[in-house]
């Protein structure tokens, strides 16, 4: 076992003793908490899973609003910064790094025994405005941006080296069916940033940012992520889940160190979604890859006003309907999580409706209360429903994960 490994099974290890050490109470001894009341991360511990969220430093530094940051440090065993580790936070200047968000929140983490997924080092989007600019009028070219892609990728692993479990690497690098050109390909819509970005780099570009960052930190486990990659489809060109499949097995056989694949998971209660075995499915096949996988983003957002008509409330019914809907859809990521022990952790885009990013995003129609608590930090049925899933799970059917060991 390598030293990471025996920390991070001693980590896990010390989350079951100090929060699950009633549980295994005998009988007429103590009772053990309600199922309701253990935290996220014990319930996950039992079965070696990770259980994290994505974190607003903002929201956790708000002295106004000191739920939030309760909840961040005693629920989660894995933390992701939604913003303060992409580009554009991190160089909003060429040449000049700003460490102090992303530093304080992995200190944090540090603090609350909580491993941290970096998110994110190559992404067309949310990119400093001066490398946005040049790649747009032109005056930043392919190996210019090559080679900053790569410095980025080495300055930034380097600086946070032995102090991030997961990085997602490459995020959403491939197209969607609704795109122009329609067959799943590297990049976007014709013309679009997200296309440009793809042509400038090359084919050969993740196979790079994966050596860089492999390179920079020997130890970090090394990601693909993306979204709309939950179950498979026809297999045909539209089909995203089976491109990003052949993707990562031809880096795995060009000897690529990738590690994973994160599945971002979200959802929305107004689409026809997968059932368990069709998720479970999906995962079985990318770890048959040898690769571990992740739940990395997941919410489940639903319609907040009448379907039929966006400017008329939603009626009651519906609403109720929504809600046991979401519930379900958090069930069946989470249920085909724990089907896989190569499935290492399972992240929520947040966890309060008061601070998501979905209202802000889909707005027209207006889309919404996608999180295990609502604003008011109040249970919703998702939660129970994942605080019963992670309850009940055990042998022989759930088995703890294995530990993953970073591809050379």
């Amino acid at each position: 076992m390598t030293l990471r490994r025996m920390a991070t099974a001693g980590l896990l290890a010390a989350v079951v003793a100090a929060t699950l050490g009633a549980v295994g109470a005998s009988a007429g001894g103590p009772r053990p908490p309600a199922t309701q009341d253990q935290s996220l991360r014990g319930l996950a511990a039992r079965n070696g899973l990770y259980f994290g969220t994505a974190v607003d430093p903002a929201a956790y530094a708000d002295a106004a609003d000191p739920q939030y940051k309760k909840l961040v440090d005693s629920q989660f065993s894995t933390v992701t910064v939604e913003n303060a580790m992409k580009w554009e936070s991190l160089e909003p200047t060429r040449g000049t790094y700003d460490w102090a968000a992303a530093d304080a929140f992995v200190a944090n983490a540090q603090r609350n025994h909580q491993l941290v997924r970096g998110h994110v080092l190559a992404w067309y989007s949310q990119l400093p405005g001066w490398l946005n600019t040049g790649i747009q009028d032109g005056t930043i070219d392919g190996p210019q941006l090559r080679a900053l892609l790569k410095k980025h990728i080495t300055d930034v692993v380097t600086h946070f080296r032995g102090k991030i479990w997961q990085w997602d690497v490459v995020n959403e690098a491939v197209s969607d069916p609704w795109e122009t050109p329609s067959a799943i390909h590297l990049g976007g819509n014709t013309g679009s940033l997200k296309q440009k970005f793809a042509d400038l780099l090359g084919p050969d570009y993740l196979a790079e940012a994966f050596r860089t960052a492999r390179a920079a930190d020997p130890k970090a486990l090394l990601f693909y992520n993306d979204y709309n990659i939950d179950a498979f489809g026809d297999g045909g060109p539209g089909d995203k889940t089976q491109f990003v499949y052949d993707m990562v097995k031809k880096l795995r056989a060009q000897g690529v160190p990738i590690d994973g694949v994160g599945s971002q998971g979200h959802l929305s209660t107004q689409y026809g979604n997968y059932d368990v075995l069709a998720v479970a499915d999906s995962l079985q096949r990318f770890t048959d890859l040898g690769l571990a996988v992740a739940l990395t983003e997941v919410d489940v957002r639903s319609l907040l006003k009448d379907a039929k008509d966006p400017t008329q409330d939603a009626a009651g019914a519906d609403l109720n309907a929504r809600d046991q809907a979401a519930a379900y859809n958090y069930h069946v990521l989470l249920q085909a999580c724990l089907m896989n022990r190569h499935c290492l952790s399972f992240t929520v885009w947040g966890f309060t409706d008061k601070h998501s990013w979905i209202p802000g995003w889909f707005t027209n129609p207006p889309e919404g209360a996608g999180c295990l608590w609502d604003a008011n930090y109040q249970p919703k049925k998702s939660l129970r429903t994942v605080q019963g899933d992670l309850a009940a799970a055990g042998p022989p059917l759930v088995q703890p994960r294995v530990p993953q060991k970073p591809h050379r």
